[in-house]
């Protein structure tokens, strides 16, 4: 059995293999969105393979859709050429559940997979059509939060940022140029409105999209390329809107075990591939059972029954909230706690880290003791219940392959929000002492002890990508395992630098802390996992 347009006319033999197969009439679907396309996506990935596309495959099933998503690509072209033409842009959906056991499905609402390139005159001439269509609803994105940024940290512009915006749209390969470019087209074809959706698991998701669409489209402006008009009309969010979102699902690489159960049951050509851009990807997603998506209702030309799909639909606020209880407090300190810890501790699966004593203790000080009591309730979901079922039930899932060496990517990026928060918001509160906060201060020293690139038996450990790794490092080259440090050694650098941390930790009077934490950490092998059960027990 193959993977394509042939499953749909084979029932009986995946009916037997226990594969769910898409109730609609998938000719259809795809005619329907080439003459009247709604719904276009930005990052092809597995996120949106294993959780938005399958959104609108429920949609299709009920008869509440009659389109389905264009799905393109500005980064990685392969995922392209390689997992979504060979397969007629079909997903083996694998949802693994903590039993061992699995449901399948064959993902089918994606009507096109093409590329983002504005020298692909096929690709993005079909873009750029469904752009210009005064059907087109939505514009969605998952593309990491990388993919929004124009500048460094230090505000510096990227050299392929400032090139494309003195060189105009014909020239856009950036996603942020990119997307502004089809924006003049529509505007230039009618201006009818349009809903960008970032749906990227990072803080005010919609701002950073609207500001880097905007920042592009004032530098087109002053240089000619746009008129005055396109820019009020991309600015004006009664015509081109940018409501936020929060995202949770976690899909992880692509596990081998699933794999090979697939190819058991006759399901063919189910390898996974490693595309020039390094992304590990395969026809099939694997991923958890539990999913959280909450969107702002601002969609000015209409959306998708999203809300009969399992979104939560909502104002701004309560977005922010939801996203706020995950990013900062339920989730994704939690995650990034272990990615640390796990490498340092020679993990490789965040379930079994799970299985762990000291680093559940450590997890569920984090959520239960220190994040909740600043935790804003969203009103739609509990954060007790959350964090309960983070605990308990999702990161325990030991057929969730997902790896503390993935987690710990881009560590210096997500700290502010992840730690810094609760830091601050304890820093704010009268009531409360920044002060007899443990755990999160645990977290940072187990972050910088990761960065020296050794783990706690004292062996040489590969650190994961940064964009601020070889910084970091030049800071902490005075810092060795088993040397008793002279001095602050660029401590004191690091943790005063608020873009690190979202506050100066030095003025907050919790560096010294950390520091003691991690001097610890550095009296020679073993004494992370002390210095873990000193402080967590």
């Amino acid at each position: 059995m193959k993977l394509n347009r042939s499953c749909l006319t084979n029932l009986e033999a995946w009916e037997k293999a226990s594969v769910k197969l898409p109730e609609f009439d998938w000719e259809k679907m795809r005619s329907a969105t080439d003459k009247s396309p709604k719904w276009i996506h930005f990052g092809a990935g597995n996120i949106f393979r294993g959780f938005i596309a399958v959104l609108q495959q429920r949609l299709l099933n009920d008869g509440l859709e009659d389109s389905g998503i264009i799905a393109t690509d500005t980064f990685d072209y392969d995922i392209i050429d390689k997992i979504y033409t060979p397969f007629d842009n079909m997903t083996m959906m694998v949802s693994l559940k903590p039993d061992g056991t699995m449901d399948r499905e064959v993902v089918a609402s994606v009507a096109r997979g093409v590329k983002a390139d504005v020298s692909n005159e096929t690709d993005f001439g079909y873009l750029v059509q469904a752009f210009e269509n005064p059907s087109l609803q939505m514009v969605s994105f998952t593309i990491t939060e990388k993919g929004y940024a124009l500048a460094n940290f230090r505000g510096e512009l990227f050299p392929v940022v400032e090139k494309e915006m003195e060189e105009g749209p014909e020239k856009a390969s950036h996603a942020m140029s990119v997307v502004t470019a089809l924006l003049l087209k529509r505007y230039l074809a009618g201006g009818t409105p349009l809903a960008l959706v970032s749906m990227d698991n990072c803080s005010h998701n919609g701002e950073k999209l609207r500001d880097s669409i905007v920042s592009i489209a004032e530098a087109w402006t002053k240089k000619g390329y746009a008129s005055e008009s396109f820019l009020s009309w991309v600015q004006d969010e009664n015509k081109v809107s940018f409501p936020w979102s929060m995202i949770d699902k976690i899909t992880p690489r692509p596990a081998e075990v699933v794999q090979k159960k697939l190819e058991e049951d006759g399901i063919e050509d189910m390898a996974p591939i490693i595309t020039s851009k390094n992304t590990y990807i395969a026809p099939f997603v694997n991923a958890e059972i539990p999913q959280y998506l909450v969107v702002e209702d601002r969609f000015p030309n209409g959306r998708p029954a999203l809300h009969k799909a399992g979104v939560y639909m909502t104002d701004r606020d309560t977005v922010n909230k939801t996203e706020r209880m995950k990013v900062t407090t339920c989730l994704n300190p939690l995650h990034t706690a272990l990615a640390v810890y796990g490498c340092l501790l020679g993990y490789n699966s965040i379930a079994a880290e799970m299985r762990d004593e000291d680093l559940t203790a450590l997890v569920e000080r984090i959520g239960y003791k220190e994040g909740l009591p600043v935790v804003t309730d969203p009103g739609i979901l509990s954060p007790e219940d959350f964090i309960r079922e983070v605990i308990e039930y999702r990161l325990p899932n030991p057929f969730i392959p997902d790896a503390p060496q993935r987690i710990a990517t881009d560590t210096s990026q997500k700290i502010p929000i992840r730690f810094g928060e609760t830091i601050k918001a304890y820093l704010a509160d009268e009531n409360l002492d920044v002060q007899n906060l443990t755990a999160i201060p645990l977290a940072i020293a187990g972050w910088l002890r990761y960065l020296l690139g050794v783990d706690d038996e004292g062996n040489a450990m590969e650190i994961s990508s940064d964009p601020m790794l070889s910084e970091l490092k030049e800071q902490l080259k005075g810092i060795r395992l088993g040397e008793k440090p002279e001095g602050k050694e660029g401590l004191d650098e690091i943790l005063s630098n608020p873009v690190l941390f979202g506050t100066d930790l030095v003025k907050a009077g919790i560096s010294g802390k950390i520091e003691t934490m991690l001097y610890e950490m550095l009296e020679g092998p073993g004494t992370v996992r002390k210095t873990l059960q000193r402080y967590v027990k």
